[in-house]
């Protein structure tokens, strides 16, 4: 019988994913990894086998938990007209805690960085994007919505502004308007 592990592979991410919130994506590495874990470095290297592997890890993990609790915000509306883009609306009414923004600062510049990693979100924000369109009622209006969406999250995340509580919440009404709204095109000024 064989002995059980110490730490398994979320305990890994976590520590992985606390690295990068402290000190960033470029300087996460093995060693450190395992330290923050407590535990050896053939430890992590048992089940990631290079840094690279570790953080598109920590990043498909981000995506999972995002899109799991986007899903199950999705599940408990009555409805499912417009069901994506609510989900998504109703995901933003909490910003994201400190530590977490921390993580989501410093893995965006391994995104921007990194070839493979942007891929991973390119592909996620795709299916994101089809759903929210496949799911609305004015497919136009809803991605548009969640442009805007996407905007504020920035915007916060990055920690370029942050919005009070009541603006937000008036916001995310406004957004969530949008999104059953059919857009009316108008021309750019001094275009024909």
């Amino acid at each position: 019988m064989g002995r059980k592990r110490a730490i398994d592979q979320q305990g890994i991410l976590d520590a992985a994913e606390r690295v990068v919130a402290r000190d960033g994506a470029a300087n996460l590495s093995i060693d450190r990894v395992a330290k923050e874990a407590g535990i050896s470095k053939a430890s992590v290297l048992y089940d990631f086998k290079t840094k690279q592997a570790v953080l598109e890890a920590v990043v498909e993990r981000a995506f999972a938990r995002d899109n799991a609790m986007h899903g199950q915000l999705e599940g408990s509306l009555d409805t499912h007209e417009n069901r994506a883009i609510t989900g998504r609306i109703l995901g933003a009414r909490t910003p994201i805690s400190e530590p977490f923004r921390n993580a989501a600062l410093n893995l965006s510049a391994a995104l921007v960085l990194d070839k493979a990693l942007r891929a991973k979100m390119q592909a996620n924000q795709a299916r994101v994007i089809e759903d929210v369109q496949r799911t609305a009622q004015s497919p136009r209006g809803a991605q548009l919505a969640y442009l805007a969406l996407e905007g504020l999250k920035l915007l916060e995340n990055l920690d370029f502004h942050r919005f009070s509580n009541e603006e937000r919440a008036r916001i995310l009404r406004e957004l969530q308007w949008l999104a059953a709204v059919e857009p009316q095109e108008r021309p750019l000024p001094g275009t024909d």
